[in-house]
């Protein structure tokens, strides 16, 4: 009898199965909607970098990157599986019939039984899992895919072997690639034959019988003749890769040395037909099947590889070569100088013999040397930063850079330096009540203004003097367009626009006069991309990851979004292919402000050319860079040209590339691969051409390269008596950086009037003395780019860097000025220290800034100046100047170019007009005693010279200065300030001191 109890089937299976069946439903349902979404987000990353490229009309660098990539990895992709497939399946196809009965096979058989059933599973999961990542390794070599594919010769070839030398830099790499790639597959191969062999009974361990069936001994054979074939393809192209290594013959060589020529040349031809011959017998394998000669030829290569490629050349190394290195060497050495020298682009380089004295100037070596002496720059660009935000900052949700940008403008016919700065937005500056979603995206947008002060001068109270200022922006620059929606600081995306005759929400600047106590505007421009749509909402919130894009009614049918905006982020999507300079810079051209990048081609692979480090060789105290993280990201490189100009405009972040060197064979490749990215350089504004200037960067690694191959002679090289260093800065402490090369207006011997030039300093190894001033001549025009390099007399006792500022602080007068400006609550900073060439010798000049312990910002107080021996430290550089050349008691003072008036005042030293208050008597008090001691000197060499007005004058700013110190006294001690303090009497102790 049979019962059925409720909730039961008469099978017997509860009524739980429909819920079961509900899952079996379910789980499909999660896996594809999970595919759904996942197909939308990396629609959505594809989708939008479209977008963002159309925004820049640059989609061409977009589809050429992609397309090149689907190629690559489609290609080498399917390679790699079929051929894993058609090995795997080619073992299986001939595996044995008949095993026989030995204990391993008895034990593989359950494996057989086990994986049989999912055979073909296994397969094609395999096949595609090596595919898949060969595709991804092979896809990302598609910048030297590209090089090999549009290869430029040079024009050049290399003395050994006769190639031009872009077989080197585009087409040896991507065949090493190539047989890379070669060795993964026949490797991978021949791991999954022998797997699949010894599963199946192929290949066997018992020793009776033999251990290799005919048809895997065939496999194998086939497959370690290839892979012997491919070695013997490598050696071949190893022989060119010579000339490319890096060598230990002296520090940095790079190329064949007589080793190479004589040994390791011959040994690899020797080992390639070694491979050759020893793939031939596994190829007679296959039809004599016999394993014993293929063995003995592969223990044969393996004997000739230790015995011709390593012990030969050792012998002809130690037993040739090092009894008389030089004279064997001298011709590849001279060989690495000539190739290192151009690929540095360092071969034109004047270098000059410079007398290094110092001798007391007559006045018409201070007329010749005027466009120096007036254009000497007195503010720091890294230091005057804080001076900027106190001053021009307006409100906290706008900032400047740190380190400010050093450029010239012209005003008058006459072309003045000066220190530059955007006022951009920086949403960290926004008060923790005032964030929300609304003021960080759609409300503070942009920056507002350009700020730019004269280098050479500063007014009264230490402040920079702005010809370039305020908001709405006030000066002498013209400027129609003073937002910046695109800049550094921008926030990570922005939503813009609205329609016409809506109200503005984005904020320009705080104004009084307007009824809500600010300016606004909405944008204008053609930056960034539509999003007002319901798909555009859709695929920028799922980007960024944020619903109120979805959901926000900020957010209108005439509404764009802005992302990427850093300047540098901006080139290196639409030119992944360039080293950036890491510090772009504003300039003001055609009435708006515009960011210019200079940008590098670099290449590895030049023939002969040391290799030098990027980070390392542009690491300085201004800071240092990280890996280049571009298409082709190297630190280590051997060439670098300066062959674009890249400009992005702040207002709207227009890209725009211009092929400053259109005959470098790397940028030519390039642009083949790129159509129509880059832009012939005649197309660049005279405006903004004027505002070009030679990077820092290149000249860094020029430096760099130049302290060693500033030596063309073969035996001084190798001898390295000649060997410059990179002096450390030595107004940082630890100083154990580089110092940083300096933007000057300067006039070398050579030339008849001064030049906007990028400077820096060499001294001698293991000495801090002075070895060379090098100057690269930043003016676009014929003389662009000029390196001009000073070279003094090996015995020279003209000092370094760190002797002069050693000098500066050593010296009693300045120690003890020094000391008292650290009172009371001040800080004193030290700004660049400048080199100068003049009358045969050089000119050190080092601002002096001091600043409040709290919450105080650096005004320029104090100039040192010295020359020789002479040391200065006065209030402005023309009494310092004055000084320090009217030391030597037979020397006369002659007249000195005004700070930058164009014309030139009498050797009378008159003190500076007298601090005003700072609002804190701890930092008056120093002041006030740093003007005393400068007043009292200024009376003692007035009474040295006889000039008893010029003592009168120095005894009222004495007596100022003190009653300004006795007031601040009193403040500080809580008493009333005294009435009057009288000066010292001449030739009396000056109080103050």
């Amino acid at each position: 009898m049979t019962f059925n109890m409720p909730g039961m089937s008469g099978s017997g299976e509860t009524s739980g199965a429909t819920p079961r069946r509900r899952g079996g439903v379910l789980l499909p349902t999660l896996i594809i909607l999970g595919v759904l979404v996942l197909s939308f987000v990396l629609f959505t990353g594809f989708y939008t970098d479209w977008l963002w490229f159309q925004s820049v009309q640059k989609t061409q660098v977009f589809t050429t990157s992609l397309e090149t990539r689907a190629i690559l990895f489609f290609a080498f992709g399917t390679t790699m599986a079929l051929i894993i497939i058609l090995v795997i399946w080619w073992a299986w196809r001939t595996r044995p019939t008949f095993r026989g009965l030995t204990p391993d096979q008895a034990s593989l058989e359950r494996y057989r039984l086990g994986i049989d059933p999912y055979r073909r599973r296994v397969t094609i999961i395999a096949g595609i899992g090596v595919g898949l990542m060969a595709g991804l390794a092979a896809a990302s070599e598609w910048g030297t895919y590209l090089l090999w594919r549009n290869a430029t010769e040079f024009g050049i070839v290399d003395p050994q072997f006769g190639l031009d030398l872009s077989f080197y830099t585009f087409t040896l790499p991507f065949i090493r690639f190539l047989l890379d790639f070669g060795f993964a597959v026949t490797f991978l191969s021949l791991v999954a034959a022998v797997g699949v062999q010894f599963l199946y009974g192929g290949l066997r361990v018992q020793p009776r019988g033999d251990r290799a069936s005919g048809a895997a001994q065939v496999q194998l054979s086939t497959i370690i003749a290839v892979i012997l074939l491919l070695k013997a393809v490598a050696y071949w192209f190893d022989r060119y890769a010579l000339a490319t290594q890096s060598q230990a013959l002296v520090s940095g060589f790079t190329g064949l040395k007589y080793t190479d020529v004589y040994a390791v040349l011959p040994s690899l031809n020797i080992l390639t037909f070694v491979a050759i011959i020893v793939a031939v017998l596994f190829i007679v394998n296959i039809f004599r099947r016999s394993w014993v000669l293929p063995i003995l030829g592969l223990g044969l290569m393996f004997l000739t590889t230790i015995v011709v490629g390593g012990l030969y050349p050792f012998f002809i190394q130690q037993f040739t070569v090092r009894p008389s290195e030089l004279v064997k060497e001298q011709p590849y050495i001279e060989r690495n100088i000539d190739a290192t020298r151009d690929a540095y682009g360092i071969t034109d380089v004047s270098v000059n013999d410079y007398e290094g004295t110092v001798e007391p100037p007559t006045e018409a070596e201070i007329v010749a040397s005027k466009g120096t002496l007036e254009n000497i720059r007195l503010l720091d660009p890294a230091v005057v930063s804080p001076t900027y935000n106190q001053l021009q900052q307006i409100r906290g949700y706008y900032s400047f850079n740190n380190k400010l940008d050093v450029d010239r403008y012209e005003f008058s016919s006459k072309q003045r330096g000066a220190v530059v700065a955007v006022r951009e937005i920086n949403l960290a500056g926004i008060p923790d009540g005032q964030r929300n979603w609304t003021n960080d995206r759609a409300v503070y947008t942009h920056g507002y203004g350009f700020v730019s002060a004269y280098d050479n001068t500063a007014l009264s109270n230490g402040q920079p003097d702005f010809f370039e200022s305020d908001i709405p922006s006030k000066g002498d620059l013209l400027i129609d367009q003073p937002r910046v929606y695109f800049g550094e600081f921008s926030p990570s995306y922005s939503i813009v626009g609205a329609p016409a005759g809506s109200e503005p929400r984005e904020l320009d600047y705080p104004d009084d006069a307007s009824p809500t106590g600010q300016k606004t505007n909405t944008y204008q421009g053609s930056g960034g991309v539509p999003m007002g749509s319901i798909l555009g909402r859709l695929v920028f919130a799922t980007k960024f990851q944020d619903s109120n894009i979805l959901l926000s009614d900020l957010v209108n049918s005439d509404s764009r979004i802005l992302w990427d905006r850093d300047p540098l982020t901006r080139v290196e999507k639409v030119a992944p292919w360039l080293t950036l300079d890491q510090d772009p810079y504003p300039v003001v051209a055609n009435g708006r402000i515009q960011w210019v990048i200079d940008a590098y081609t670099t290449s590895n692979q030049y023939p002969y050319s040391s290799r030098v480090s990027l980070a390392d060789a542009t690491s300085d105290s201004f800071g240092s860079r990280s890996v280049p993280s571009g298409l082709l990201p190297q630190d280590q490189l051997n060439y670098m040209r300066n062959s674009v100009k890249a400009v992005v405009d702040a207002y709207d972040g227009t890209v725009t590339l211009y092929a400053w060197e259109p005959a470098d064979p790397v940028l030519q490749t390039w642009m083949k691969a790129f159509p129509g990215v880059v832009s012939p350089v005649a197309d660049m504004s005279a405006e903004l051409m004027a505002h070009v200037r030679y990077p820092q960067d290149i000249f860094k690694v020029q430096r760099v390269i130049l302290s060693r191959y500033h030596v063309t002679d073969p035996a001084t090289f190798y001898n390295g008596t000649d060997v410059w260093i990179v002096p450390f800065d030595p107004t940082v402490s630890p100083a154990q950086v580089f110092q940083p090369p300096y933007y000057l207006t300067l006039q070398m011997p050579d030339q008849t009037g001064p030049a906007f030039s990028l400077t820096t300093t060499f001294a001698p190894q293991r000495r801090q003395t002075l070895a060379a001033f090098m100057a690269a001549d930043s003016a676009p025009g014929p003389g662009y780019g000029k390196i001009r390099v000073l070279q003094l007399p090996s015995n020279t006792t003209i000092p370094g860097p760190q002797q002069v500022q050693n000098n500066f602080e050593s010296d009693p007068l300045v120690s003890s000025q020094l000391s008292l400006l650290r009172r009371g609550g001040s800080e004193v900073e030290l700004g660049n220290l400048l080199s100068l060439p003049f009358n045969g010798g050089l000119l050190y000049v080092e601002p002096v800034y001091i600043r409040a312990a709290t919450d105080g910002y650096p005004l320029l107080r104090k100039v040192l100046v010295g020359y020789g021996s002479n040391v200065a430290f006065e209030d402005t550089l023309t009494a310092a100047l004055n000084k320090v050349f009217a030391t030597s008691p037979t020397a006369s003072v002659d007249p000195v170019p005004d700070d930058g008036s164009g014309g030139t005042i009498t050797p009378t030293p008159t003190p500076a007009p007298s601090t005003p208050s700072s609002g804190d008597p701890a930092t008056d008090l120093a002041f006030a005693i740093a003007d005393a001691q400068t007043a009292y000197d200024a009376g003692q060499r007035a009474l040295v010279t006889g000039d008893f007005t010029a003592y009168d004058v120095a005894q009222k700013q004495l007596a100022a200065a003190l009653q300004r110190a006795a007031d601040a006294q009193a403040l500080l001690s809580g008493a009333a300030p005294v009435d009057e303090v009288a000066p010292a009497e001449a030739g009396t102790e000056n109080p103050a001191a």
